[in-house]
């Protein structure tokens, strides 16, 4: 038998290691799905503003859009072939009203869902509010090379999904999107 070093074996790297390939900001679309807030009373959109900016990434377009596919469509694929769009974030219409269709218009434009994404915010969520955390569609997943997430509209569903997935993961999601 022939022994063979270690080093001649190079390990893969690391989890952290391949994380740390992201970009080191990422240019964000936020969305906020409402019939109801504007600019001065959406606290959603804000708090994912809040998050954004305060983890070195750069808001390049923000909406206010009613929970209407016919308008949310033609926004999300105009996003989709914007070169200065890496992520686009979606806040409210998550729920199952009959006026929420967020989910619906958002599932029927994804390429490559991730539902891995919404499974665990449901979990986390779960933890914080119990079994309610069922009411949420939160679903994403990426829309051309562009990564796409949405989150229920409520500040405190928003700080659990940008602090505990989408802040630790944006820029790692945003290269595999490239690749």
């Amino acid at each position: 038998m022939i022994a063979r070093r270690l080093d001649a074996y190079p390990l893969p790297p690391t989890h952290q290691e391949h994380k740390a390939e992201g970009p080191q900001s990422v240019r964000c679309a936020v969305i906020t799905v409402s019939d109801t807030r504007t600019l001065e009373t959406d606290t959603g959109g804000q708090t994912v503003i809040v998050y954004l900016t305060g983890a070195g990434h750069t808001v390049v377009a923000r909406e206010i859009i009613p929970d209407e596919p016919a308008r949310m469509r033609p926004l999300l694929q105009s996003l989709r072939e914007r070169d200065d769009v890496d992520a686009i974030l979606l806040t409210g219409g998550t729920g199952i009203t009959s006026r929420d269709q967020t989910y619906e218009t958002v599932s029927s434009l994804l390429e490559r869902p991730l539902p891995g994404y919404g499974e665990v915010f449901r979990m986390l969520s779960f933890q914080e509010i119990g079994p309610a955390a069922i009411l949420s569609r939160a679903v994403g997943g990426l829309l051309g090379r562009k990564v796409l997430l949405t989150m229920p509209g409520s500040p405190a569903a928003v700080r659990l999904a940008m602090e505990k997935i989408i802040v630790p993961e944006l820029p790692h999601l945003v290269r595999e999107a490239r690749r």
